[in-house]
């Protein structure tokens, strides 16, 4: 197929659907173009090497890609964040339809939505149908975030969203809940695949058993967050987990590694409780973290306790899957039962420092059989159900369906 990959970010932006599945594509054999901005996610500057023109060509590791001109911003402002997504979906539409070459079906990465308003003029005037990958339930998320909150503007994005919906050809989502809602909704439920997100295995490709130790001493039993710490994360709950864990579990060592809006305050926090089982390490290269999360005896994920996130699936999931290692999830919801259902780990009630410190108790308590179980687990289940060679062969299908009609039926846990 001539597959054209529709995508707002795009390497060298740190991107999820990026250039490992477009490598992928055409590893199969398919012709792979990408339409895309100009690279400023997630600081809002343009790249070093970099400078906002109509559009460039250019060749990333055998990868065509046609950037086109957008208004670089990703800051706290609305009116910002719109001109930054506006931008693209109008160069995209303008620009990229006649710049790129004819593609049989589209793949289509949200957010934001107005990526989808791009993919339709695209679609309409090639003649392309499109596959919509939804990450990101909007305008859901946009309310929560804060980033709009005017009720007639929340109304007229969620009437573009179901505007989109319609027009695709077709519609992925990375949970079952997600899937749930759009049909509630009113998309067809025969319309709907879920699509478990992957990780980067190239970070995992070194020797589990060999990690480096992120604690203070050897002795330590490391439970390691690692990723962002903003507001969603909701931390503050596991600092006091942490200083009930000083009494119930004083061999526990709280780790927490990488950046985020709320980093200084947790470590302002953690100085004031006198959290001497605390310990924060700076953001890591990707190449870095394979190690540090081998090293760990448990892998913690935690958001705070929203409707959203019981339908979502956090990211950094997959990786902790891959990384063969118990998982605490402070998740409820979908990410839960996904734990629960591979024996990869234990739950706790997000929010609640009482149940996040019992979850932590029983871990150490578990003995080294018991986790060395749950890893072998989590790792066997994301081989079996959420590899990149997973995904995108229940991609592959679906893009051919829609390129070239007629039915396909994916196999998936949903």
């Amino acid at each position: 197929m001539k597959i054209l990959i529709v995508t707002q970010w795009f390497e060298p932006e740190p991107t999820f659907k990026g250039m490992l599945f477009a490598r992928e594509l055409v590893a199969r054999g398919h012709e792979v173009e990408v339409l895309t901005g100009f690279p400023n996610y997630p600081g809002g500057k343009v790249y070093p090497g970099y400078r906002i023109r109509p559009w460039v060509r250019e060749r990333l590791d055998g990868i065509d890609v046609l950037r086109v001109a957008l208004y670089p911003s990703h800051n706290n402002s609305g009116l910002h964040r719109i001109f930054n997504y506006v931008s693209f979906a109008l160069s995209a539409a303008v620009i990229g339809t006649t710049l790129i070459r004819k593609p049989d079906v589209m793949y289509v990465y949200h957010p934001p939505i107005t990526v989808g308003f791009a993919a339709e003029v695209i679609g309409f005037l090639r003649r392309t149908p499109f596959v919509y990958d939804i990450q990101d339930l909007w305008p859901d998320t946009v309310a929560a975030s804060g980033m709009m909150s005017n009720p007639a503007a929340l109304g007229l994005l969620g009437s573009l969203c179901k505007f989109v919906y319609r027009c695709a050809s077709h519609i992925t989502v990375l949970s079952p809940g997600f899937k749930e809602i759009l049909a509630g909704r009113g998309v067809p439920l025969d319309k709907i695949d879920v699509i478990y997100n992957w990780c980067d295995e190239t970070v995992f490709k070194c020797d589990y058993e060999c990690g480096a130790r992120p604690t203070s001493s050897a002795d330590k039993f490391c439970i390691l967050f690692a990723g962002t710490m903003g507001t969603a994360q909701g931390l503050q709950s596991v600092l006091q987990a942490a200083q009930i864990c000083l009494r119930t579990a004083p061999t526990v060592e709280f780790v927490f590694v990488g950046g985020g809006v709320e980093r200084a305050k947790l470590e302002r926090m953690a100085e004031e409780m006198k959290l001497v089982n605390v310990r924060f390490m700076p953001r890591q290269p990707m190449h870095a973290m394979g190690s540090i999360l081998a090293g760990a005896d448990v892998l913690l994920v935690h958001l705070k306790d929203d409707p959203l996130f019981r339908i979502t699936i956090p990211s950094k999931t997959q990786a902790y899957l891959a990384a063969g290692k118990p998982i605490l999830m402070g998740v409820r919801g979908d990410a839960a039962d996904l734990i629960i259902s591979s024996g990869a780990g234990v739950t706790c009630q997000p929010g609640d420092p009482g149940s996040i410190a019992a979850a932590v108790k029983e871990l150490t308590e578990a003995g080294d059989i018991r986790l060395a179980e749950m890893g072998r687990n989590g790792r066997a289940f994301y081989n079996r159900e959420l590899s990149v060679t997973v995904g995108v062969d229940r991609f592959e299908q679906i893009l051919k369906a829609s390129a070239f009609g007629g039915k396909h039926h994916i196999s998936s846990l949903a």
